[in-house]
């Protein structure tokens, strides 16, 4: 049986994010991201529907996000979904998450949206593809991920 796992959100950043290195010295941050869903139901009302999704970035993708984006930035996030699974206090538990391949950032630091002021305004086409690289062949044959034997500092 064939499986594909990718995601593509667009949503805003829910918390200023905060960008911390394994001890490898790979760059990693861990944004939530709001996605907001319009919809009618049966009766013909509006109802809004946000849904909160955590996502880790890695590497170069991970300091980009730790200089540009702070809560309330539009963001595009492509990645895919990673389920955590431990144990606390004997009981199981299981955590649902997209590990980002590919972040784009929807405006500039001038742009309003959250990105922090400071009158850069709209990044130039060279800044833009610091943004919105895919995972390098090393992260991308790693899973986008730490190495296996390296502990999240969250």
């Amino acid at each position: 049986m064939a499986s594909f796992n990718r995601v593509i959100l667009v949503g805003n950043v829910t918390r200023d994010v905060e960008l911390k290195y394994i001890p490898s010295g790979t760059a990693v941050t861990e944004l939530g991201l709001a996605v907001n869903d319009r919809r009618k139901d049966q009766s013909g009302q509006w109802i809004d529907e946000t849904t909160f999704v955590d996502v880790t970035l890695w590497g170069r993708q991970a300091e980009v996000a730790g200089e540009y984006l702070s809560k309330g930035s539009p963001v595009l996030i492509e990645g895919r979904l990673k389920l955590d699974t431990w144990e606390t206090d004997g009981q199981k538990r299981s955590k649902l998450h997209v590990v980002g391949q590919r972040m784009q950032m929807l405006s500039g630091r001038g742009d309003g949206g959250g990105g922090g002021g400071g009158g850069r305004g709209r990044p130039s086409e060279s800044d833009q593809s610091a943004y919105s690289q895919p995972a390098s062949p090393e992260m991308q044959q790693a899973g986008a991920g730490p190495p296996p034997d390296e502990e999240l500092p969250f």
